[in-house]
């Protein structure tokens, strides 16, 4: 099984920028596929962004779409969400996930990292 640790939130003002960072352990990280999820205040666990095994496909929810960037370093065992243009609503504990098939939706994801949370402050 994978397991995923990730770093990078913190606090920021509105309209600035964070990297989030997954790191990956086990031989099999390079064929799983990877996404972003988080949880707001008061809020159920939503989709982020996801990427394939291979970094060639890419995928994101609406409202982060043109703000935020997904990308895999497969060689360092690595995936990145970088995040600009951030928002209040974007404050969340953002989670880093890994699917054999997919990591699009939670019934896919087969190992969770543990949470970083991300505060954007108006």
């Amino acid at each position: 099984q994978v397991q995923l640790v990730e770093s990078g939130g913190g606090l920021v003002q509105a309209g600035g920028s964070l990297r989030l960072s997954c790191a990956a352990s086990g031989r099999t990280f390079r064929t799983y596929a990877k996404g972003w999820f988080r949880q707001g205040p008061g809020k159920e666990r939503e989709f982020v962004a996801a990427i394939s095994w291979s970094g060639g496909n890419t995928y994101y929810a609406d409202s982060v779409k043109g703000r935020f960037t997904i990308s895999r370093d497969n060689a360092k065992n690595t995936m990145y969400l970088q995040m600009n243009s951030l928002k209040p609503e974007d404050t969340a504990v953002y989670y880093c996930a890994a699917g054999r098939i997919g990591a699009r939706v939670d019934g896919d994801v087969d190992s969770w990292g543990q949470g970083t949370q991300v505060t954007v402050a108006s």
